[in-house]
């Protein structure tokens, strides 16, 4: 039964709505019972600071190589991150390695949850006493006490003793993967918390020989001579893939998981050192940030109100909900929100401008062929719902694929992004619609409140494919004349940062307090002009405020004196030999997170490459769109080498921001070119065709090119320098995405594809 919405009840939910977006906003802002608030949303190491922890080789273990360190810190840095994907390791001098937690502040809980790293090994009961040389040889492990911290069976291992020997199939350093999850189970539907295990071939081929013999007898998972697990084998398991059931909740999974995650260390470690560290950007970096975004939304609900009138206030309010469902997402999934996770959101912001502004510039074209406000509207949604799911949809593949394979700063964008995805999707295509049906139900029923899309002369860009390749050759031949002269004068062809190598860590006491801010705008544009690089960060330790850690890239001979006499001199540093200790540091991004960055991101456009071919029905289009999108990012790093862009972690997240950027204004051209195909008459041409499609959808191009670029513009002219330098290259590349939507993508597809129906005409 459909009910008949009269003007009492359109301004009675209308109230009713409005009422609920400010009730959000109240949470949003000051929170309930202490939850919601923003300020609640937990903050990465660059937004909040966090601790860190500094572990030393424990003598005992005689000499090692610096890849039995580098292994150490891998997986050690695999065991943090079950506080955050956020959180890292990285080397120091010879012998150390520091893990920092960004959020947690009591070190001394963090020390004991996290452990000392030892050993692990899957292991059965051994029959008898083994020999000295099997146990030297690790093939078996003595048990000392017999309680365990995990188990199917909990109450059992409480009360048995486990002391004994146990002979060894697998050890830790042959599991690929572990994860806490819950499993659904075929038979009975229930839910349970387990661990999924990965084994490499080796620990696949032992694991299984190991679950071949002990079919309904108990396995033993065994961490530092302790057991941690003692789970039934209920069947041989010869796939490389295990699980572990019987959790009594999926935080209880997640540290199992976390535990043989870390495997058995090439090294055992001691921890020496512990500091409490601020924000890498500066205490106001989010403040400003927010402000600036703020203050970019609020201009482009005015812009859309001005533009689109009464379908503007209904973008409006669907975009405040946006902001406050996606804020509210955050605090309700304990996602960390880091820079490259504001990227993520500014990116969502924009599109959900895009899609109600290919709505409603919809809308406006039905109304200028004559159908009626109310059909218009219908129509308007119905028309863009393709262009609107099929653009997001490929955005979101790209961010479950980096989901699953990245890891670090990488997956936080890529959660972010999946999230901000689905809520947009969500505000656009239903919170936008109930605004604008309920304004209409109102009686805002003239074509006057809405507009009509003006005749428009259609431009020939088939015809100037020439100039417009031309022109983008130009500006990709430029980039990698930057990459290649920087590459032979510096040896890189990037400013990386130390995110990225080797560099130096500084301790630094001062006779008085600077706060980081201070630190930001007066000590580090002189240590930058000093050293010649924007790649400065300092870091105050916030139980003594006086101690900065600074870190830089590498030390040439002479500029540690350099640092040591401008800080004394200018900046009132102790003066004494306990003072500026410096460290080599070693990169926080590890080879497994750029790898992994580098493989999902190849996955990621093949996957869209699949989906835009199957939805298109057309090979030509996906292709034309994955070159565009080469085009774009080709562009954003040849700007990078050109302008010496500090390349760091957010390099990563602004390259995936452009890429989710591109695909989505092509798919909106291509969704009508693919439509104008349809309603195509025999004798039509299809370079007009093309040319029309474009023209169509011109001014849904710069009015979403113009509102994303308003808010990352004020995010860039409030932000301090490091955001300055992530923000500047995004601006960059919507112009790009813009440029490649508009003047390539369509003349390209036509020139691979749509040119062959002119010819058989």
């Amino acid at each position: 039964m459909k009910i008949k919405m009269t003007r009492a009840k359109a301004i009675i939910a209308m109230v009713l709505a409005i009422a609920l977006v400010a009730f959000a906003a109240y949470v949003v802002i000051f929170g309930i019972a202490g939850r919601g608030s923003a300020k609640n949303i937990t903050q990465g190491l660059d937004l909040k600071g966090g601790v860190s922890l500094t572990y030393q080789v424990d003598p005992s273990n005689g000499s090692f190589t610096q890849k039995q360190l580098s292994d150490t810190r891998y997986k050690l840095e695999q065991r943090v991150q079950q506080y955050s994907t956020e959180a890292t390791a990285s080397i120091e001098g010879t012998d150390r390695i520091t893990v920092s937690i960004p959020g947690q502040y009591d070190a001394d809980a963090v020390k004991k949850e996290l452990g000392k790293p030892g050993e692990l090994f899957f292991c059965t009961k051994a029959d008898s006493e083994p020999s000295e040389k099997d146990i030297k040889a690790k093939k078996y492990v003595k048990v000392g006490t017999g309680k365990a911290n995990n188990s199917n069976d909990q109450a059992a291992l409480q009360t048995k003793n486990y002391d004994g020997y146990y002979k060894v199939w697998v050890t830790g350093n042959e599991v690929s993967d572990a994860k806490g999850t819950i499993s659904q189970d075929d038979q009975t539907g229930a839910s349970e918390n387990i661990v999924s295990l990965t084994f490499n071939n080796k620990g696949a081929k032992a694991f299984g020989d190991m679950t071949t013999e002990s079919v309904g007898k108990q396995t033993y998972i065994i961490y530092n001579n302790e057991v941690l697990s003692a789970p039934t084998v209920k069947q041989a398991i010869t796939g490389g893939k295990a699980q572990i059931d019987g959790m009594e909740s999926l935080e209880e999974a997640e540290n199992l998981a976390a535990n043989i995650r870390i495997g058995s260390l090439t090294l055992t470690l001691k921890d020496i050192s512990y500091k409490v560290d601020s924000a890498q950007l500066g205490s106001d970096a989010l403040q400003k940030s927010l402000m600036a975004g703020l203050i970019g939304l609020l201009i482009v609900i005015i812009f859309m109100i001005i533009v689109y009138r009464i379908p503007g206030i209904a973008a409006g309010l669907a975009l405040i909900s946006y902001v406050e469902l996606i804020l509210l997402a955050l605090n309700a999934f304990n996602l960390t929100l880091t820079l490259p996770g504001i990227a993520g959101i500014i990116l969502n912001i924009g599109m959900a401008v895009d899609a109600n502004v290919i709505i409603y510039a919809r809308i406006r074209e039905e109304i200028a062929a004559g159908k009626t406000v109310k059909t218009a509207i219908a129509i308007g949604f119905k028309k863009a719902a393709s262009a609107i799911v099929d653009g997001n949809v490929t955005t979101l593949i790209a961010g479950l694929v980096l989901l699953l394979f990245g890891s670090g700063t990488v997956k936080g964008f890529a959660q972010t992004l999946c999230i901000g995805i689905i809520i947009q999707l969500f505000a656009a295509l239903v919170i936008s619609r109930f605004f604008v049906w309920m304004l209409y139900h109102m009686g805002f029923q003239k074509p006057g409140f809405y507009g009509k899309e003006a005749a428009r002369k259609v431009l020939n860009f088939v015809k100037r494919k020439a100039i417009f390749f031309s022109i983008s050759a130009v500006f990709i031949i430029i980039g990698i004349i930057a990459l290649v002269f920087n590459g032979v004068k510096t040896g890189n062809p990037f400013e990386l940062s130390i995110e990225f190598t080797s560099g130096n860590s500084m301790t630094v006491e001062f006779n008085k307090e600077y706060s980081v801010d201070d630190f930001d705008h007066k000590i580090k544009p002189e240590l930058e002009k000093l050293l010649g690089t924007s790649d400065v960060h300092g870091q105050q330790n916030r139980d003594q405020k006086k101690i900065y850690t600074i870190k830089t890239r590498e030390l040439k001979t002479g500029e540690h004196d350099k640092i040591e006499a401008l800080l004394i001199k200018k900046f009132d540093a102790k003066d004494n030999k306990q003072n500026f200790s410096d460290t080599e540091i070693s990169s926080t991004v590890s080879n497994e997170m750029v790898q992994g960055a580098i493989i999902a991101t190849i996955i990621g456009i093949f996957c869209m490459l699949i989906y835009i071919w199957i939805r298109f029905k057309n090979l030509s289009f996906a292709t034309a769109a994955v070159v565009a999108l080469i085009h774009d990012v080709a562009i954003v790093i040849g700007f990078y080498a050109l302008a010496r862009v500090t390349v760091g972690t957010t390099f990563i997240a602004c390259i995936l921001t452009i890429i989710g950027y591109s695909i989505n204004a092509t798919i909106v051209i291509f969704d009508r070119i693919r439509e104008n195909m349809t309603i195509r008459k025999r004798m039509d041409r299809v370079d007009d065709l093309v040319n029309k499609s474009i023209t169509q959808t011109l001014t849904r191009s710069i009015y979403t090119t113009f509102t994303t670029f308003i808010t990352i513009f004020m995010i860039f002219i409030m932000g301090v320098s490091a955001i300055q330098e992530f923000t500047l290259p995004l601006m960059v590349g919507l112009i790009a995405g813009a440029w490649s939507s508009v003047f390539i993508t369509g003349a390209l597809w036509y020139t691979m594809k749509g040119r062959k129906y002119d010819k058989a005409q």
